[in-house]
């Protein structure tokens, strides 16, 4: 048995889809129309399981490729399970920058802060913008890399050495350490392939489940 699973990128992430497919679904419909609401139990607990199978797997694959916390990563991941009469559940995961305080315990040293297995020269870790303290860097410093500090937007005037940064829709000479996701894009394709074998596994235990109940009911 196939399923007919896929998924579609975006700019800010990529949306996994988990359905049957159009080959398999007249097997399917041959047990509904016997035991239709066991049938629809079944493939709506099989898709849902999946789903949760494969938001633990991104999560860990994603955190141990980039060196984050796999809670970071599950806070980009957001389940739509099948519920009433929809045959397909879905699985977003951002893949915008994620901050450097989030992925680990940040520490502050004397000339640097440290997280997760990442150095950032120059930075300091505080509170600057909202409730939480993140990793900063002058703009201005010598040790800045945009690299280490991506979806910052350096203002036009000047350019990074005049040391503005815009950040919240506001001018400060200071720029966020963030982590780039964007490496995570290209296992999409794996992703839905695991998906399928592992849909296709639970949905014939859920199937041999509602069978096993049908037949002893008879």
């Amino acid at each position: 048995m196939s399923v007919g699973s896929h998924f579609k990128p975006s700019v800010s992430g990529g949306m996994i889809s988990l359905q049957t497919s159009a080959a398999d679904l007249k097997a399917f419909q041959d047990f509904a129309a016997v035991v239709p609401k066991a049938a629809a139990n079944a493939q709506r607990r099989a898709i849902n399981k999946t789903l949760r199978w494969l938001s633990t797997h991104i999560a860990r694959a994603v955190g141990r490729q980039e060196r984050i916390a796999v809670a970071a990563v599950r806070q980009r991941l957001r389940s739509y399970p099948v519920s009433g009469g929809a045959t397909s559940g879905k699985l977003w995961f951002g893949l915008n920058a994620i901050e450097a305080s989030r992925i680990g315990n940040p520490r502050q040293g004397k000339s640097a802060v440290s997280v997760a297995g990442r150095r950032y020269q120059g930075a300091f870790y505080k509170k600057v913008y909202g409730n939480s303290a993140d990793i900063w860097i002058r703009t201005a410093s010598k040790h800045f890399d945009a690299d280490d500090y991506p979806d910052s937007t350096v203002s036009a005037r000047g350019g990074a050495s005049s040391g503005w940064i815009a950040e919240h829709d506001s001018r400060f000479p200071l720029a966020k350490a963030k982590v780039s996701l964007e490496q995570a894009r290209p296992h999409f394709e794996s992703w839905v392939r695991k998906a399928d074998e592992h849909l296709v596994h639970v949905l014939q235990q859920e199937l041999n489940f509602e069978l096993q109940k049908y037949l002893k009911g008879k």
